[in-house]
């Protein structure tokens, strides 16, 4: 199935983070919190700043879940991107 969005809308998928912290503690996965960076699938006609392939980081409660061929993504207005990751 294949989703475009629309106006200034953007398609993530969700980057998982490390599952150690820097002195070696390895969190459960009941522990951790949903990410907050992801890989821009696909964008909105009204979107010029952010580009599919781009990773992004976006708020903590931003965006709508969605379930495309039972893979959970993302669905982002432009203004809910903090920033992009270089």
């Amino acid at each position: 199935m294949k989703f475009r969005p629309l106006g200034d809308r953007l398609l993530v998928e969700r980057v998982e983070e490390e599952n150690t912290t820097a002195s070696g503690i390895i969190i459960p996965d009941n522990a951790k919190e949903k990410p907050s960076r992801g890989k821009v699938l696909a964008v909105g006609n009204d979107v010029e700043e952010i580009k599919e392939g781009d990773t992004v980081v976006f708020g903590k409660y931003a965006g709508n879940e969605l379930v495309l061929d039972d893979k959970e993504y993302l669905v982002l207005e432009a203004s809910d991107v903090l920033g992009i990751v270089e």
